[in-house]
């Protein structure tokens, strides 16, 4: 079964006409307070987790089909090169193929990597601990109509999680909605130079 999620702190008034447009014939959750993106250490969209009947994590989580070449896009039409588009095609076909084998062939299929779970004790977990309850704090404030305090804490916890593209998309739309697609999301991404903005999908036999 496929369940989609959508998160965001406008809940689901801002996300029913995403989800009415796409029409899904799966189950779509809408999470406002970015508990899923918590508990699976999801620092960006889309981003996909495989869990078997069991309950098990069997894989995940990583950029479901998604992949660098969109930066070429035009940062105003919003116009991709052809080579572009035909990498995240290519991308999308071998990430759905993947999970098909994985639907047909259960535990035995390749593309089961298993979870990769942070340890616990590291700096890194302890800053995603933190980050997570200054973004906490932020949405409560900003719900309490408090929206310069809330922004402190948004900043703080992009600081303490700077991989974190949801925490800086989220700040950004609560502020201004454009922001989050406009320049100052390009500014950010254009500021990786050679860094990812989605890691590369490990899929076996792909480069």
């Amino acid at each position: 079964m496929v369940i989609t999620v959508a998160e965001d702190t406008g809940g689901v008034e801002v996300a029913r006409p995403f989800i009415e447009a796409a029409k899904p014939a799966h189950p779509s959750l809408v999470d406002a307070t970015h508990l899923v993106s918590e508990l699976y250490d999801m620092v960006n969209v889309p981003t996909a987790v495989w869990i078997d009947e069991e309950g098990t994590i069997v894989r995940g989580p990583e950029p479901a089909g998604a992949e660098d070449s969109f930066r070429q896009m035009n940062h105003t039409t919003y116009v991709m090169p052809e080579a572009a588009t035909a990498a995240i095609r290519d991308t999308q076909r071998a990430y759905s193929e993947a999970i098909r084998d994985w639907v047909a062939k259960g535990a035995a299929s390749r593309y089961v990597t298993g979870a990769k779970v942070p340890e616990a004790a590291s700096a890194e977990a302890a800053d995603a601990a933190r980050a997570a309850a200054e973004f906490r704090l932020g949405e409560l404030l900003h719900s309490q109509g408090r929206p310069e305090l809330a922004q402190r804490h948004f900043e703080e916890a992009k600081r303490l999680r700077p991989d974190s593209w949801n925490y800086k998309r989220q700040a950004w739309s609560l502020e201004e909605p454009m922001k989050s697609g406009g320049p100052e999301f390009w500014a950010a991404v254009d500021a990786l130079g050679d860094r990812p903005y989605y890691p590369p999908i490990e899929l076996e036999g792909r480069a």
